[in-house]
């Protein structure tokens, strides 16, 4: 496998975005790649004083995505970026990922992975024939705690899982924030950036893609129950739905932005008949496993009766927490070290595979169209389609 570090490219994340700063802190962490060219606001002059702040090198600093496709894909080829990472608003997710993956850049797009359902296809269709990697970040999945969640449920040791419940509440949107010069509450808000969903494609597209890994099962129907508290709010934020699976199972989903006091408070549990497992973000490094006939279980990351696919994802011993830039940066390796084993002709771990990619993103916007609909809907019950 290569050695050298893979060349980044970032469209977004410029003056006042969170998420930019996130990927780019997730993106070094293990040495695997390295930021070398970006076009990081739709303002030329943020742009530019953006890339400065990072110590690009001026000529690598681009006005628009366009333009940096355009000259990136011009560069000689051990100069010009190796992937991009997109961390735009919705709106602008589609386009500039259709654009690298035409021109032969592997992707990193932040969730949800388009507007609405139909670009998701139409970028499905272009990922699969590019045969370029593509990585969404649900950043959940990355826990090596949920990696372990999702490798007990798989082994078989609970029997038929029966039951899945997954919460996310938040609380920072209880007040109508938007109608301040908050930059986040401003276009997570607005439909014509957001896409038709609030708090159900922000967070409860999370929820959705955590209840599908660690189960291993895929919604078939579901019932929903959509609200807007706050007056004046022009999308969703609160909903539960009721969730079947394909085994047979059912399930419970619920993702609110106006449970006052609330943070980021991710939670799953799934049982099966002989016993279930619970993860909780809030204490991320622990994983519970539970029986029907026996004292329930607390097992730990970074201890050694953990699975590959939990274990390659810790990188401290038992005892010293690792957190959300860990996972975030969890997706980002994986990611790397799959570009570079594709890149040097090796054979992939599975270890390495274990990101989420263009099917999560496809059945998020899937799970966000089917929620709305069935949500303003007189029906209780409706088929989960794509």
């Amino acid at each position: 496998m290569t050695t050298r570090k893979l060349r980044m490219g970032m469209i977004g994340g410029g003056p006042g975005a969170f998420i930019g700063a996130v990927h780019r802190i997730a993106a070094n962490m293990d040495g695997e790649a390295e930021l070398v060219c970006g076009a990081f606001s739709s303002d030329a002059e943020k742009s530019r004083q953006t890339g400065e702040m990072l110590g690009l090198a001026a000529n690598r600093i681009y006005g628009s995505y366009k333009e940096m496709i355009r000259r990136e894909t011009e560069l000689p080829a051990d100069e010009r970026m190796d992937f991009v990472s997109i961390v735009t608003p919705n709106h602008v997710h589609f386009d500039p990922a259709k654009l690298a993956l035409e021109n032969g850049f592997h992707v990193v797009l932040d969730k949800p992975m388009t507007f609405d359902l139909e670009e998701a296809k139409k970028l499905q269709a272009i990922a699969k024939k590019s045969q370029l990697f593509f990585c969404l970040t649900h950043t959940y999945t990355g826990y090596p705690m949920v990696k372990e969640a999702r490798q007990q449920v798989l082994s078989g040791k609970f029997g038929k899982i029966r039951k899945i419940y997954v919460e996310y509440p938040q609380g920072w949107l209880s007040t109508f924030l938007e109608g301040s010069d908050q930059k986040q509450a401003a276009w997570r808000t607005d439909p014509s950036r957001s896409g038709m969903a609030g708090a159900m494609g922000d967070i409860g597209t999370h929820a959705f893609n955590l209840a599908e890994y660690v189960s291993g099962l895929q919604t078939t129907k579901l019932c929903a129950d959509i609200n807007i508290v706050v007056e004046g709010r022009k999308l969703d934020d609160d909903g539960a739905v009721l969730l079947k699976y394909n085994n047979g199972a059912s399930g419970v989903l619920f993702a609110t932005q106006i449970a006052a006091g609330e943070e980021n408070n991710v939670k799953i549990r799934v049982y099966g008949e002989k016993g279930g497992v619970e993860w909780k973000q809030e204490d991320a490094n622990t994983l519970l496993v539970k029986w029907l006939d026996k004292p329930a279980e607390t097992w730990r990351a970074g201890t050694g009766y953990l699975s590959s696919h939990a274990s390659h994802n810790c990188r401290t011993p038992a005892g010293h927490p690792e957190g959300y830039l860990e996972a975030f940066a969890n997706l980002y390796r994986n990611f790397a070290l799959s570009v570079k084993g594709q890149i040097a002709g090796e054979k992939l771990k599975p270890e390495w595979l274990d990101f989420p990619g263009i099917e999560e993103g496809v059945r998020g916007m899937a799970f966000i169209e089917n929620v709305i609909k069935n949500g303003k809907s007189n029906e209780k019950w409706t088929e989960f389609t794509i």
